[in-house]
């Protein structure tokens, strides 16, 4: 069929179809020039593979292990948050979805389903993403539902004291509707004047305190491991190994925090070295192609999470294009593992890409 979709960039054409201007923007959009948003994905272009033949590769073995947890492939849900915006069913179809891939899904703490209605929708491994409120009660209530739900991990996003300047949602007047999970704890209604009522309700709650300090007091709500989401420094990787963190997903939130950070990718390598393997590392933002979860997988990452293409595979086609859009990364994965000569993930190694800083050292 002519209009058969070949790959996951193309779920993004039909969701700018299927949604509101105001909702494809808000999904869509990054901070301020957009210039790291670009950049998250064009980093991944320029890693060249470098594979090798004569491979017994009749059988490629795609499982991992997150945290004990054995996935399907090193590909996992990352959180986004209000999935109603993008189909009536929301989060439930997402969380079907992972479930009928076999992976792990990271509920955002700005849902459109609650925390326990995400946990009766199927049964399967899931981590819960969490923002520390100025009422400091609502986290600790929110991380103990997750525990009592079942939810595996806590996933602590870092990088938000405020909000970053999202200039598509300031011209759309974006508006929160109600998050589920804060219904009979606070209102997300803010009167804004001017601007996006998205982003003054984030920095009239955000608190911006939160510090490396906090994280020990978060440690004692909770028996579920911490990741720390947001690390993109050598730096940052220390503090959280110091902190206790259970993991680190190297994030910039895709791309809509703050501009000009560096694109995910190419500050993996150095996050995965000041961490020494100590803790799972995973990877957040622009992967778009089963090579960039090989490239992601070469350079140190334990597995990576999708974001924005689960979310047009929810509005293009509800929990089949979720499925259909992590199917397609597993499927690429898995040839460009055959093509490369790794039989297994174990198998992709530092030797199978060529970095910019690698040509750049040849030179030297």
């Amino acid at each position: 069929m002519a209009d058969e979709i070949v790959n996951v960039n193309e779920f993004q054409v039909l969701a700018r179809q299927a949604l509101p201007k105001m909702y494809y923007d808000f999904y869509a959009g990054g901070a301020d020039d957009e210039h790291t948003l670009k950049k998250n994905v064009q980093e991944f272009q320029r890693i060249i593979l470098l594979p090798r033949v004569l491979v017994d590769v009749s059988k490629i073995a795609l499982s991992t292990n997150i945290l004990g947890y054995t996935i399907s492939a090193p590909i996992m849900i990352a959180p986004t948050s209000m999935h109603k915006l993008a189909h009536p069913e929301g989060e439930l179809a997402t969380a079907r979805a992972a479930a009928a891939c076999n992976t792990i899904m990271t509920l955002s703490f700005g849902a459109s389903c609650s925390v326990e209605e995400v946990a009766a929708s199927c049964d399967a491994v899931r981590f819960f993403q969490l923002y520390v409120y100025k009422r400091r009660d609502i986290a600790v209530n929110l991380v103990q539902r997750a525990e009592k739900s079942g939810y595996k991990a806590i996933v602590l996003t870092a990088d938000v004291p405020r909000l970053g300047r999202r200039e598509a949602d300031i011209k759309n007047k974006m508006i929160v509707p109600q998050l589920k999970n804060l219904e009979g704890l606070m209102s997300t209604e803010v009167v804004s004047v001017k601007g996006s009522n998205f982003e003054a309700y984030a920095n009239e709650t955000i608190d911006s305190s939160l510090c490396w300090r906090d994280i020990a007091w978060l440690k004692s709500t909770t028996n579920l491991p911490i990741l720390i989401k947001g690390i993109l420094t050598r730096e940052d990787a220390i503090k959280a190994m110091e902190v206790g963190a259970a993991g680190i997903i190297v994030s910039n939130h895709g791309a809509r925090q703050l501009d000009y950070t560096p694109a995910t990718i190419s500050v993996l390598e150095e996050v995965v070295q000041a961490v020494g393997r100590r803790v799972p590392v995973l990877l957040d933002g622009g992967v778009r192609r089963g090579t960039d979860v090989f490239k992601a997988l070469a350079l140190g990452a334990q597995a990576v999470l999708v974001g924005r293409p689960v979310i047009y595979g929810l509005a293009a086609k509800g929990e089949a294009g979720v499925r259909k859009v992590m199917h397609m990364l597993k499927d690429e994965l898995e040839l460009t593992m055959a093509l490369a000569g790794c039989p297994s993930v174990k198998d992709i190694s530092r030797s199978h890409v060529r970095t910019d800083r690698d040509r750049l050292q040849s030179m030297l």
